[in-house]
């Protein structure tokens, strides 16, 4: 497919992709976009116009309403706007609500509702397992045998761009425990998944219903206090360790436009239990980008993370947990077994006994005041066209403790 509109080779938003965001110009109320080239093209304006289907889902500040309509829609949808991207007879009459992504506000795309992450990576859990563990078995008895995650905090779930103040907590000290700013400040590269179908209370959702109620991808740096995390975590787990801010990246990627990313995930042993077990193969073929001040220090490949999407998405809900419109699912943090392939610093760094070396001479163990962290991926696409998710970016500002 080719569209009108100009796409710069290897933008990632060309219209094998189509990812919906949330936008505003100065002046406006946010309404629904979908990313284009460099443009963003504005669904209200369209749907104003008689172009484009709209049950006051487009002239909202978040993409709830119509995540919720359902997969017919949202396919119906994203046929209509590839008819109206690539036929040159529309041009005239679409090309007005086009409007230069350097003229616009990106918001948070979706009202959160439960934000629950995941510990996917077989790489990162036996990497962290050595260092907060040392000497015990590099992974808890149960990880081969369900997806382990923790629920966490959807208010401070936050658009790219936001500044992150550095959180304050207890934390170990020689002589018991101490309060003040986290000396271990770290970034945990992830990819999440967008509920947009909500489920019945007592009714599980099977790996096979994954395309009925997600919508789509994002991406998410799961900010980590590792220090209050390693006081804090026994017996619960996380708690004000990594609730202090979650940042997510503007668009959604659809599910549809990462089909030519599904790969055979690793070899799962022991077999799963029979409600984890998945037909399709559900690994994706994603490459994140962490940098650091504008240093590329990791590029974590996705593809070879352990339990999949929908293995989460089941997991989620087979005690009967409901679903609902705008719950936020994360991978938990995205490593491979390269040094360079790993998404947090705690692992880069060996919690600060082998600190980076950057480019420009500065060293880091963990982040300091000031530091800017941007996340990026790429998925494969089809004939080659890159998918990809725009950025999810966070500067760290100083602790008001």
């Amino acid at each position: 497919m080719e569209t009108w509109v100009p796409v710069p080779d290897g933008s990632g938003f060309g219209v094998q992709n189509l990812p919906y965001g949330v936008f505003s110009r100065r002046g406006e109320l946010p309404r629904v976009g979908v990313a284009i080239g460099e443009r963003v093209l504005d669904l209200a304006e369209l749907s104003t116009a008689g172009l484009l289907a709209d049950r006051r889902w487009f002239a909202s500040g978040a993409l709830n309403s119509f995540m919720s309509a359902g997969r017919a829609v949202w396919q119906a949808t994203r046929d209509r706007l590839t008819v109206l991207l690539t036929g040159a007879a529309y041009r005239d009459q679409v090309e007005p609500h086009l409007v230069s992504l350097g003229e616009v506000e990106l918001h948070l795309p979706f009202a959160v509702a439960d934000y629950v992450d995941f510990y996917s990576s077989r790489d990162h859990a036996t990497n962290v397992s050595r260092i907060f563990r040392p000497g015990a078995e590099p992974l808890p008895p149960n990880w081969l045998h369900l997806p382990i995650g923790y629920h966490g905090r959807s208010g401070t779930v936050v658009p790219s761009g936001t500044p992150i103040v550095r959180p304050c907590g207890q934390r170990r000290g020689d002589d018991g425990p101490v309060f003040g700013p986290t000396a271990k400040l770290d970034v945990e590269a992830e990819v999440g998944f967008v509920v947009g179908v909500p489920s019945a209370l007592g009714r599980p959702v099977s790996t096979a219903g994954f395309r009925d109620h997600v919508f789509g991808f994002v991406l998410v740096n799961d900010w980590s206090a590792r220090d209050v995390q390693a006081w804090e975590y026994q017996p619960l787990g996380p708690f004000l360790g990594k609730s202090f801010a979650t940042s997510v990246s503007p668009w959604v990627v659809p599910v549809a436009a990462l089909e030519s990313a599904r790969t055979a995930p690793p070899a799962q042993v022991p077999e799963p239990l029979p409600y984890l077990r998945c037909d399709e193969p559900w690994g994706l073929e994603i490459t994140l980008q962490i940098e650091l001040n504008g240093h590329v220090v990791s590029r974590p490949p996705f593809a070879g993370m352990y339990w999949t999407a929908p293995q989460q998405l089941a997991h989620a809900t087979v005690n009967g947990a409901a679903l609902r419109t705008g719950d936020l699912m994360a991978s938990g943090t995205v490593s491979g077994p390269g040094r360079h392939e790993r998404g947090s610093l705690i692992e880069l760094g060996s919690d600060g006994q082998e600190p980076l070396v950057l480019p420009d001479g500065e060293r880091r163990a963990y982040l300091e005041d000031g530091d800017t962290v941007r996340i990026q991926a790429t998925a494969a696409g089809p004939d080659g066209v890159p998918i990809g998710f725009g950025d999810v970016t966070g500067t760290v500002l100083p602790a008001l403790c």
